[in-house]
Order: structure tokens, then C-alpha cells, then sequence
């Protein structure tokens, strides 16, 4: 693919393609709308009260509903009718709003993710690798496996995978690569120095802590703010690839991003997990977007905009099978290690425990998000229904540079460039103008306090 320089990966969190694209009407794979022109999908309460698919009236999600835990998502597949959604927040998360999975929002919500959806290539069937939440998921897009774990606990996340991560692939073929992310700068240089090596192991001393004072929690997870961090990366990956948001900006306006590039929203404020507003993440990604279709590298780029798994809103297409990555069984973080086992009879032990209630294996895929493929080379009025989940952005990248598969899983994996047309002059070579987002990055920035 001499065509093609550069790969981008924007991607966003906790949300379904029922829940974002649903009522977009372009390759009927969305949901079915009765006389009224709303969606006939429903679930069951467990008390049988039938509750119907709304079109919520906010942008702004509820706190802590839905759920995408281990326990919850498994649930909400419902041996593969979609049945689990009201079910499942009724089981895991008592007193909260069971039916705050089961909404939709519009174009009218959205203007700029339906404008994208409807010029560049759609992948209706993309789903996420695993049953879970959001750090098994990254972490099958850059390892081709969660390596047992099943939850964000991030306590016990000092392991490191059989075959490596893709970023140890780039590094030894000398393929450039770098993390752009949304810390402050106090804040990355402390990550740096307590990822130093043999420093790791805060990370297990932080769960530990977490378990005697459970206040402590909410500041543990918000260390880990990189996807590229998700196994440990060390002082010198962190130093040499992971970069700045306002790096981005500067080496996609003048054509020098790397090889491969990921783009992290920031997760406190614009990644469009609740409780956040979702117009705040659209318009994060309309700003990435757009620097990269207007930027000097435009003519050999392909973008990947997608969704780490459904954060527990409805999808009714139900997760296909697939290949389990290894025979790494999953496992809840309070068993991972033997200090943290210390303290499964506490209160944030059983919390873990109940949350990863479940099967412990990865022979299924998540459930289905948004995923468009943006490129001057894309296939204008083109939508497929290619079964992909987030090992094929690693089939992409191993294609490109003749890498060696990390897992069964991206061995297996469909290679998105099918989306592509290679033989011909580029389509899209002038970028397309796609509608404003509903908010301005730069007044939705300010909103949020100025955070970078």
C-alpha cells in the first residue's frame, strides 16, 4: 500500500451504533422504525413492564447508567436475543435508572458524526473484541488480547502480553509511532518517573491503598490516560512516543505525523463516557478530523474514528463469535495477584467481584460501535457489512508494513483496507465539508475549564 504513509486512531468511548447511528437510513443496519417513525426495539424489566427505545431529550448522560461491566454486558447479550439491557442494570447497579440504556440520539444531536457516517466509508458490523469495558478492549487494539483482564481496574495492570504489543513490533522494525493524549504536563511528567522501570509495581501498591481507603479510587484511574499505556510502557516508550495533544495539531497541519498515530480524547472530559455531554466529544473529534483532512499528509492517510465498546446502550444485533487471541483466561483483577487476593473480602473486593461475574473467556465479540474509515483513497457511497472488531486496525497496520500477527485473533482479523480503492486516482483527495458539530471545539474547551 505505497498509497498509504499514515494511520490514525481516533478512538472514542462507550457508546453502541444503535445508540449513535441508529437512525442514520444508509445500509439498512439500522434500527427499525415502526408508523411513527420511531424504533420498535424494547426490552423487559424484570418485573415485565415493557420499556421502548427513546430518543433521549439531552445530550448530557446520567452518572454511573448504563453499565458495560464484564458481569453487566454479558447480561445484556442475553444468549444472543439483546434482551439484557433493562435487566442488566436492574441486577448490577440496584437503584440506579434501568432504562437509561435504552436511548438513541439523532443528526439533530450529532450533525457531524451523521454527516461523517454518510460521506466516508460505514462499517455496520464493527464490533468490539470482547464482552467488556474499556480497558480489555484497547487493549485487544494494540496487543490482539486483554491478557486476561476482564475490568478497569488498573490496579493490577503490570503484565505484559506472550507476543508483545504492536508498539513493540513498530519499535523493532523502526516504524515511527506516537500516543497523543489531553494531560497536563505536571501530570504526564509524574506518570513518566512512577513508570519507570522496576517503578511498576505502584500501580499494584495503588490497589492495595485503594482497598484500604476506597476514596482513593477515583485518583488511581485517572492515572491511566494512555491507551498506549495499558500495558506498561516504561520511562523510555513513555518518553519517546508519548506526546501532547498540541503536537498533533502541529504535525498533522504540516504532514509529519508518524507512521501510526493514536488519538486520545481527554477521558474526564470529552471522551463521551457518562456522565459527560456527548456534543463535547463531537466536537474533540470534528477538530482531530478535520486537521487531519485539511493537513499536508491528507493525500496518504487513513483515519480509523471509532468506539472502544457500547457502554452499555442498546444494540440489537447480537455479538457474533470469534476467535479466542490465546489461552490467557480472564480473570477479575482482585485474583490477578496475589497481594490484591489479600482483599477480595473487602468492600471494593466483592464490589470487583460482582462486576466481573461471568464466563472467563474471549471467544465472542462485544457488541457493535460506530467505526467510519476516512481517506482521500475511501470508496465514496460505500458501506460494509465486514464483521471487524478493534484486531483489525492491527491487520491494517501488519498489512501496511508486513508484521507478523501478535494473536489468533488479529490473524483472523478482516483488514479494513477493503474500504479503500488503491486503483484509482483518490476520490476524496479534496476533502468533502462535513457539517459543524453541534458545539465548536474551541467554546466547548472553554467549557470545560480550558483542560488540554
Amino acid at each position: 500500500m505505497p498509497q498509504i504513509a499514515h494511520i490514525v486512531i481516533l478512538m472514542m468511548e462507550n457508546h453502541s451504533y444503535d445508540n449513535y447511528l441508529g437512525m442514520l437510513r444508509r445500509g439498512g443496519a439500522g434500527l427499525t422504525v415502526g408508523a411513527d417513525g420511531l424504533p420498535t426495539a424494547t426490552n423487559l424489566a424484570a418485573d415485565g413492564s415493557v420499556v421502548r427505545l427513546r430518543h433521549f431529550t439531552s445530550t448530557e448522560q446520567v452518572k454511573g447508567v448504563p453499565t458495560q461491566s464484564w458481569a453487566a454486558s454479558h447480561i445484556q447479550y442475553s444468549q444472543g436475543t439483546c434482551q439484557g439491557f433493562v435487566r442488566a442494570t436492574e441486577q448490577t447497579i440496584p437503584g440506579g435508572d434501568p432504562t437509561a440504556g435504552m436511548g438513541f440520539w439523532t443528526d439533530a444531536d450529532l450533525p457531524f458524526y451523521y454527516g461523517l457516517a454518510s460521506t466516508f466509508p460505514l462499517a455496520t458490523a464493527w464490533f468490539s473484541s470482547c464482552l467488556g469495558p474499556t480497558f480489555p478492549n484497547r487493549r485487544f487494539m494494540i496487543a490482539g488480547t486483554a491478557n486476561g483482564l476482564i475490568d478497569d481496574v488498573p490496579f493490577g495492570m503490570i503484565d505484559y502480553p506472550a507476543a508483545g504489543t504492536i508498539f513493540d513490533l513498530l519499535n523493532a522494525h523502526r516504524i515511527s509511532w506516537a500516543n497523543y493524549h489531553m494531560i497536563p504536563p505536571f501530570k504526564i511528567a509524574w506518570r513518566r518517573i512512577s513508570h519507570a522501570k522496576g517503578l511498576n509495581a505502584l500501580r499494584l501498591l495503588g490497589g492495595i491503598l485503594a482497598a484500604l481507603i476506597p476514596a482513593l479510587i477515583p485518583a488511581i484511574i485517572a492515572k491511566v490516560q494512555v491507551t498506549a499505556d495499558l500495558f506498561p510502557l516504561g520511562l523510555l516508550g513513555s518518553v519517546n512516543h508519548v506526546r501532547p495533544i498540541e503536537a498533533f495539531w502541529r504535525a498533522a497541519r504540516l504532514g509529519r505525523l508518524p507512521a501510526v498515530s493514536i488519538v486520545d480524547p481527554d477521558f474526564r472530559g470529552c471522551s463521551e463516557e457518562n456522565p459527560q455531554d456527548i456534543q463535547l466529544g463531537e466536537a474533540f473529534a470534528a477538530r482531530v478530523i478535520n486537521a487531519v483532512m485539511v493537513g499536508r499528509g491528507w493525500p496518504k492517510t487513513v483515519l480509523i474514528w471509532v468506539y472502544d465498546e457500547h457502554g452499555g446502550y442498546y444494540d440489537h444485533v447480537a455479538p457474533p463469535s470469534a476467535k479466542a487471541p490465546d489461552d490467557v483466561p480472564g480473570t477479575s483483577s482482585v485474583d490477578r495477584f496475589w497481594p490484591l487476593r489479600l482483599f477480595r473480602n473487602t468492600a471494593l473486593g466483592k464490589q470487583v467481584a460482582r462486576a466481573d461475574a461471568g464466563p472467563g473467556t474471549y471467544d465472542r465479540l462485544g457488541f457493535r460501535v460506530p467505526a467510519v474509515i476516512v481517506s482521500p483513497y475511501a470508496r465514496p457511497d460505500y458501506v460494509s457489512d465486514q464483521v471487524y472488531d478493534h484486531t483489525s486496525i492491527l491487520k491494517l497496520i501488519e498489512s501496511k508494513w508486513n508484521l507478523p500477527p501478535l494473536t489468533h485473533r488479529d490473524a483472523e482479523a478482516a483488514n479494513p483496507v477493503e474500504a479503500l480503492d488503491l486503483e484509482n486516482p483518490p476520490f476524496f483527495l479534496i476533502p468533502p465539508r462535513l457539517p459543524d458539530p453541534a458545539r465548536s471545539w474551541r467554546r466547548s474547551n472553554r467549557s470545560q475549564g480550558g483542560r488540554r
